[in-house]
């Protein structure tokens, strides 16, 4: 990039980023047209799809990433928290090779099964019991399904802009799952207690992220977190911790490290080992009315709730590589990274603020950090997309809505390189940064 970029408005910037990306990556165009024909869109996951069309990616090695167009990219993505390993770690690579030679879909329980749940319910204080599923809007149907069946009560509270997976967009979608349901406002301590209290004996359940992953990596507050705990225990509503993100911010996941304990926790992402992967867990009177030797047990079915690959590649990884040491060092880097992008942006006077927490975060239009999804979604996000277009041109890799997730295998050169790419970006952009940023006030 150079300061001689079209700046003159956000329309014509993006418009000048995205005519550069597409004379630089032809075979991605390609293979995206090709595609268009057997898929929507080219596109079987609404969140991978952008404008003017998606990098198509050929492998990946460590943190790094190379698309069809042989560029190489620092993958700051880090397949929305899944790719905490990285690409082909040895061990984990092995650990799939051994479920691979022993022989897979074996229609039984399995010898690794039982050692990554135990491996789970030692890690997260919360978890009494885990079951297993696919995904983690498999687990968090399933919590929220567990609530309603322990409690009696059919209604279920989320918050406005929040995501738990692809039938629980609640209000966002018209695919959500057919709940009864009520919306409060993210990090509204008094608001959310008051809806609790005054839906006494109607509601099941309350879910919710402890920070917003996909709704712009916000924290939620402790006072916050703390009225939600309080209110549940005082109606008999049952809580729910959506940690399928957040359970990386700490060796005891982020409910652990706040000192919360909610009734519910689901799992997801980096757990599988890289692959398919989704739990859900808690206390033990809600988890054990599945064992299927009562004669009123739930039923859980799923083929592949027990796949030998994950359990193997979720085991190797959870116990060998992120340790709770481990896990302490990476969370800390992300904390410092965070802190050296605000400092950039410090220097500078300019309106745009990174959020989050450890090894996961957001940029932001605005001087201010945003306390809710739907806040951050107000900003003018087609900055964000101007900076996801210009940090791909830099060599860095990151999610489309401006947030960036780090990886065991970064280190010193990987972290200076993204603040190199993001220092330049500010620069080069610098008067649609400032409209931008005055139009949030």
């Amino acid at each position: 990039m150079t300061t001689t970029l079209a700046n003159s408005d956000l329309d014509a910037a993006y418009a000048d980023a995205a005519e550069r990306f597409v004379a630089a990556n032809p075979k991605s165009r390609a293979i995206q047209e090709q595609a268009e024909k057997a898929m929507p869109g080219g596109n079987t996951r609404t969140v991978l799809h952008y404008h003017p069309f998606p990098l198509r990616f050929a492998r990946g090695e460590g943190c790094y990433l190379w698309d069809a167009d042989g560029h190489q990219l620092v993958d700051f993505l880090g397949e929305y928290t899944a790719g905490l390993y990285g690409h082909s770690d040895p061990l984990i690579r092995d650990a799939i090779k051994q479920a691979a030679d022993d022989g897979w879909v074996l229609g039984g329980p399995n010898l690794l099964e039982a050692r990554l749940a135990q491996a789970v319910v030692d890690r997260f204080p919360a978890l009494e019991r885990v079951r297993f599923t696919n995904s983690g809007t498999e687990a968090n149907m399933m919590a929220v399904a567990a609530a309603r069946a322990f409690t009696g009560r059919d209604r279920v509270m989320a918050f406005r802009g929040a995501y738990h997976g692809g039938l629980l967009y609640f209000a966002g979608s018209p695919l959500n799952a057919p709940f009864d349901y009520v919306m409060a406002d993210y990090n509204d301590a008094e608001g959310a207690a008051a809806l609790i209290r005054e839906q006494g004996d109607r509601l099941a359940c309350v879910l919710v992220e402890p920070m917003c992953g996909s709704g712009g990596c916000i924290p939620g507050t402790e006072a916050f977190l703390e009225a939600l705990r309080g209110a549940t225990e005082a109606t008999g509503a049952l809580l729910i911790f959506d940690e399928v993100m957040t359970s990386r911010l700490s060796p005891e996941g982020l409910h652990g490290l706040l000192g919360i304990r909610p009734d519910l926790v689901s799992l997801g992402k980096y757990l599988g080992g890289g692959l398919s992967f989704g739990a859900f867990g808690g206390r033990a009177d809600i988890l054990d009315r599945f064992d299927p030797r009562r004669p009123d047990a739930w039923p859980h079915a799923g083929t592949f709730n027990n796949n030998v690959f994950t359990m193997s590649a979720g085991l190797a990884g959870l116990t060998h590589l992120y340790t709770p040491e481990r896990a302490v060092m990476l969370n800390a880097a992300g904390d410092s990274l965070r802190g050296r992008m605000n400092d950039a942006i410090a220097r500078r006077g300019l309106p745009m603020i990174v959020t989050g927490r450890g090894s996961m975060m957001a940029v932001h239009p605005g001087a201010t950090a945003p306390v809710s999804p739907p806040e951050a979604g107000k900003r003018p996000r087609k900055l964000v997309d101007l900076m996801h277009l210009d940090l791909i041109a830099a060599g860095i890799y990151t999610a489309r809505r401006g947030m960036s997730v780090l990886s065991l295998p970064m280190g010193a050169a990987e972290f200076d390189r993204y603040i190199a790419g993001f220092e330049e970006f500010l620069d080069a952009r610098r008067p649609v940064i400032e409209r931008a940023g005055e139009a949030v006030r």
